[in-house]
C-alpha cells in the first residue's frame, strides 16, 4: 500500500515537472501574441471614463476566461482525434499573425477613412448627452472580448503545438497553466498600464518636489509604454508567425538549425530570428495582398451587381 501511494506521489510529481517544463516553452513560442494582446487590450478601453476603467477590463478578463474554457476543451479533443490537424492549424495560425503584423504596419494606409470615421463617432458619442455611455461601454467590451478570443485562439494552438505527443494530463495540465497565466498576466498588467496616468496625475499632485516630479515623469512615461509596447508586439508577432511558417515545413526548419549550430556564438541565434522576421513579413505581405485583391474584387462584384 505504501509503496503504491509513493508510486503515486512520484508520478504526479513527474507530470507536474513536465507541465512545468512545458509550460515554459509555451510561454517563449507565445511571447509574440502576448505582446500583441497587451498593447491591443490596453488601447481597447481607450475613450473609457477613468472610473470606468478597471471595470472594463474587469469584463474583459471574465469574457476571455470564457473563451478559453471554450478553445482548451476544443483543442484537446483535436489533438485526440485530429492530431494531423495541428500543424495546418498552426500554419494557419502563424500567418494569421504575419498578416496581423503587415496590417497593423499599413493600418494608415489600408483603413485611413475608417479609422477617421471610427475615432469621429466615439467623440461624437462620448459628447452627446443622449448617447446611452452604458450601452457604448458594453459594444467595446463586447469588441474586445472578440478580439481576445482570436488571440487566445493562437496562443492554445501555439501552446498545443509545444505539447503535441505529450500525455493526455501533461497536455490538459499546459494548456490550463497557458490559460490561467495570460488571463491573469495580461490583463492585470493592462489594469496597471491603464491606470499609470491616474497614478501620475494623483502623484503630480502631491506636496513635494520628489512627488510631483514622479507624477511628472510616469505622466511622461505612459504614452512611450504603449507606443513601445505596440512597437514590440508587432515585431515579436513577424518573430514568432515567420518562426511557425518555417518550423511548418521540416526541411527548411532543420536547414536553418544546422545553420545557426555551425555559426554558433551571436551569430546563429540572430541569424534565425533574421530569418524568420523576414519569412513572417513576406508572408503577411503576401496574406495581405490575396485579403486585399479579394476586397477589391468582391466590391467590384457588387458595383457591378448593383448596375
Amino acid at each position: 500500500m505504501a509503496s503504491s501511494l509513493l508510486l503515486l506521489i512520484d508520478d504526479i510529481a513527474t507530470v507536474l515537472d513536465d507541465v512545468s517544463v512545458l509550460t515554459k516553452v509555451a510561454a517563449k513560442k507565445t511571447a509574440g501574441v502576448l505582446g500583441d494582446d497587451l498593447a491591443l487590450n490596453a488601447q481597447q478601453v481607450t475613450g473609457v471614463k477613468a472610473d470606468r476603467e478597471l471595470p472594463v477590463v474587469f469584463a474583459v478578463a471574465k469574457g476571455s476566461a470564457v473563451n478559453k474554457l471554450i478553445l482548451v476543451p476544443a483543442a484537446l479533443a483535436i489533438a485526440s482525434f485530429l492530431p494531423w490537424l495541428i500543424t495546418p492549424l498552426l500554419m494557419v495560425g502563424g500567418a494569421f499573425l504575419c498578416f496581423e503584423g503587415v496590417e497593423k504596419l499599413l493600418h494608415k494606409f489600408l483603413h485611413k477613412e475608417e479609422a477617421a470615421d471610427e475615432a469621429a463617432r466615439h467623440t461624437q458619442a462620448v459628447a452627446d448627452p443622449a448617447v446611452d455611455l452604458v450601452a457604448l461601454e458594453k459594444e467595446k467590451v463586447k469588441g474586445a472580448i472578440r478580439t481576445d478570443f482570436i488571440l487566445s485562439a493562437e496562443i492554445i494552438v501555439i501552446s498545443l503545438g509545444a505539447v503535441s505527443g505529450q500525455p493526455f494530463v501533461t497536455q490538459l495540465g499546459v494548456l490550463v497553466a497557458i490559460s490561467v497565466a495570460m488571463t491573469i498576466g495580461v490583463y492585470g498588467l493592462v489594469a496597471g498600464i491603464v491606470k499609470l496616468d491616474d497614478a501620475g496625475l494623483y502623484l503630480s499632485r502631491r506636496e513635494g518636489s520628489g512627488a510631483r516630479a514622479l507624477g511628472r515623469a510616469i505622466l511622461g512615461f505612459a504614452p512611450w509604454l504603449m507606443k513601445a509596447l505596440s512597437v514590440l508586439g508587432t515585431a515579436a508577432m513577424f518573430l514568432v508567425g515567420g518562426g511557425i511558417l518555417v518550423h511548418g515545413v521540416p526541411a527548411v526548419g532543420h536547414a536553418l538549425e544546422d545553420w545557426a549550430h555551425v555559426a554558433g556564438g551571436v551569430v546563429g541565434p540572430l541569424g534565425t530570428m533574421a530569418a524568420n522576421f523576414g519569412v513572417g513579413l513576406v508572408a503577411g505581405a503576401i496574406v495581405v495582398a490575396v485579403v486585399e485583391l479579394f476586397k477589391r474584387l468582391r466590391g467590384g462584384k457588387k458595383g457591378a451587381a448593383a448596375h
